[in-house]
């Protein structure tokens, strides 16, 4: 248990550390009066957003509370104060990063102007770094109080289970944040580019554009509060993973259970390192210097983690660590293969073709642009999914090996599947920094439409927007490492759930019917999900470009830009605000009730089946449409940064390009991170439930 209090002593060291820096950026003065007024513009409409947002929030975690205590067995209330604690954690993570997120932005453009690209770089990074620190700071924290409480680690009784609750805490609000913020600045971001861009012909941030403001407010709400309640869910739910597994074991002892914190509270520390080297490494390259923290993060963390377990002596041996090891590497290498297929610089020196290709084809027109991003984004799915499958493959090899044919509880090997959480876990132990590299891209981008907007000159919108580029990679490659993690964690709650539920392999056998209904509704429901999604983006996005279309053709002097004429920003925020928060509600419903339903009424082996058929389309889907996505935005950029020859800014193939951009920005930023969170909250729900369901059901 002192490894517990630890955990919870150095998350609260971190969580310091995250408000000095967020100090730190708030001294940096902006005496610009156009960039103070627009940089209070976007974090007004971004805080006020997400307050409304919690507001909604609020009551559906406390109906799910009531719930959850009356139908879990044997002690609801731990369940039931879990679960509020994991929603509570997760909505503090996406408050402080977006606090530091809307600071950062305008102080960014101001430091690019006063202390060049170094200075821009430290600003839009310290940003970020307080949404890492916080994510993994808090994440750190509320799971090594959980495990403290229910005695993780201790030679007596236990029952990890109820932390299952905290993960579904966590997963409950990242769905509806990915959700509600996905919808919100795509709302924003494809009615600001339709009438903008393509009918104005005016540039991507220019002050005349009514719905500016709010695709600015949107980034942050989507791709910094969404994305870090994303990966926040992710980290806890792969160590909740593992310890509920060894915990349902009679095979593994009680520092099995303890493991999982222990290796989280090394990466986190690991992580704090790697945030700081970037003090030696910004007046470098920014990319091989936002590449290089990460690195230096998960040697650490390989290396301390190895010794530590030596060093306390731990009954486990070293084998875990293997699989974390692999569990990494697996993360990075999907990184790379994201890179190559959406990036515009070649890979390791292997030049791309996808956005050649998706450029070329531009020159023909928006339904060619449309069928190159297609193919892919459905191509871009057989490399990750293979590297998925080497990933599961030797954890389990490694977690397995010596072990006798004795050691097997539920319907495989439990070591084998403790191995893949501690996979899932090495793609998440120095979330710290990851996380940090992926907040800075939304930074970096709001930092070059502020520039744009204040007219700050074309040398400082130079520096934002290579920082914007590099940002893009960035969240590429982040977009990858979550949807590999997000593999690797649901098939490790599906053994959890599977041990929770005492499923043996003839009860999830596909000779059963009600196993293969599972199977069937489970693979339909992340098509449903996504469908949902990309409704709701294009009713909101209509919505906007009405708006943007009558305030162009109503307020005098607007487009003509006339001194003294402005845009009513407010009203474009207000319409992205009300219909992210109208059209959230759905699909977060059904990742909650379609395991209940299920489970319930058809019974847990049917259950199993719909979790098994959500795994695998959900993570082919969420590949397709995240690498669709980012090639559709940066084979737009290659055209306008002239990489495609023949084509070029503001000709025919560009406007194509800008379509498929469009199409592409729900894919990306919307709809394909969701299902990430849909099969783990699904999974989650399941281990919550599964004391309470029977073999057969209702029917």
């Amino acid at each position: 248990m002192e490894i517990a209090l630890i955990a919870v002593l150095a998350s609260l060291v971190g969580l310091g550390i995250a408000a000095m820096l967020y100090k730190k950026i708030n001294d940096v003065k902006i005496e610009n009066m156009t960039v103070a007024d627009i940089t209070s513009q976007i974090q007004d409409g971004a805080m006020a957003f997400l307050k409304a947002e919690y507001k909604y929030l609020s009551v559906f975690v406390t109906i799910v509370a009531i719930l959850l205590y009356f139908i879990t067995e044997d002690d609801g209330h731990l369940t039931a104060l879990a679960f509020l604690g994991g929603a509570l954690a997760s909505v503090l993570a996406g408050l402080s990063g977006m606090k530091a997120a809307t600071a950062a932005n305008g102080r960014t453009a101001v430091a690019a102007a006063e202390s060049g690209q170094a200075g821009a770089l430290e600003v839009s990074y310290n940003g970020g770094a307080v949404m890492g620190l916080s994510v993994g700071g808090l994440g750190l924290l509320g799971i090594s109080l959980v495990a403290y409480f229910l005695g993780a680690g201790d030679s007596g009784e236990t029952n990890i289970t109820h932390a299952a609750g905290f993960g579904m805490g966590a997963s409950s609000i990242a769905l509806f944040a990915r959700v509600g913020g996905g919808i919100y600045t795509k709302a924003a971001d494809v009615g600001a580019d339709l009438v903008g861009k393509v009918e104005a012909g005016i540039p991507e941030d220019d002050p005349r554009n009514p719905g500016v403001i709010a695709d600015n407010v949107g980034d942050n709400v989507g791709d910094v509060a969404g994305m870090g309640a994303d990966i926040f869910e992710s980290f806890v739910g792969s160590i909740i993973a593992a310890m509920v597994i060894a915990d349902s074991s009679a095979n593994m002892n009680a520092d099995y259970v303890i493991l999982p914190i222990f290796l989280g509270l090394v990466g986190y520390l690991a992580s704090l390192i790697g945030v700081f080297s970037m003090t030696w490494l910004k007046n470098g390259e920014p990319g091989a210097a936002l590449r290089n923290t990460t690195f230096i993060a998960a040697v650490i963390f390989w290396i301390a983690g190895w010794i530590g377990i030596g060093i306390l002596d731990l009954d486990t041996g070293t084998d875990p660590m293997i699989a974390v090891i692999i569990g990494s590497i697996v993360g990075i290498l999907i990184g790379l293969v994201t890179e190559y297929y959406t990036g515009i610089e070649p890979v390791m020196g292997i030049e791309t073709q996808s956005i050649g290709h998706i450029g070329e084809m531009s020159k023909t027109g928006p339904a060619t642009n449309a069928i190159a991003g297609l193919s892919v984004g459905m191509i871009s799915t057989f490399i990750p999914i293979i590297l998925i499958c080497f990933g599961i493959f030797g954890a389990n090899h490694f977690m397995m090996d010596g072990k006798s044919a004795s050691d097997v509880g539920g319907y495989m090997p439990e070591f084998g599947l403790y191995g893949i959480a501690m996979a899932a876990m090495g793609m998440l132990a120095t979330v710290g920094v990851t996380m940090t590299v992926d907040a800075y891209g939304p930074v970096a981008d709001n930092a070059g439409g502020i520039a744009e907007m204040s007219g700050l000159g074309k040398e400082v919108r130079e520096i934002t927007d290579g920082l914007d580029s590099i940002g893009n990679t960035t969240a590429a490659i982040g977009k990858g490492f979550a949807i590999g993690s997000a593999a690797l964690t649901a098939l490790a709650l599906f053994a959890a759930y599977s041990a929770a539920a005492g499923l043996g392999l003839d009860q999830l056998a596909l000779s059963d019917p009600k196993v293969v209904i599972g199977l069937l509704i489970g693979g339909s429901l992340p098509f449903v999900v996504a469908a949902l999604t990309m409704t709701s983006v294009g009713k909101a996005a209509n919505e906007m470009v009405t708006e943007i279309r009558r305030q162009f053709k109503e307020i005098d002097g607007l487009l003509e830009g006339r001194e003294g004429v402005k845009p009513d920003s407010q009203k474009c925020v207000e319409i992205s605000t009300n219909a992210a928060l109208r059209e959230m509600v759905l699909p977060g419903v059904v990742a909650v009730v379609a395991p209940v339903i299920v489970g319930y009424t058809l019974g847990s082996p049917a259950l199993g089946g719909l979790l098994a058929g959500s795994l695998v389309t959900g993570v082919l889907l969420a590949l397709f449409m995240a690498n669709a996505g980012g090639a559709w935005d940066n084979a737009k950029k290659a055209i306008e940064q002239g990489h495609i020859p023949g084509a070029q800014k503001g000709d025919s193939a560009h406007d194509a390009a800008v379509i498929g951009d469009t199409i592409g920005d729900p894919f990306k930023d919307t709809s394909g991170p969701s299902l990430n969170i849909l099969i783990k909250l699904m999974s989650i729900v399941a281990v919550v439930i599964a004391p309470s369901l029977t073999i057969t059901g209702w029917l």
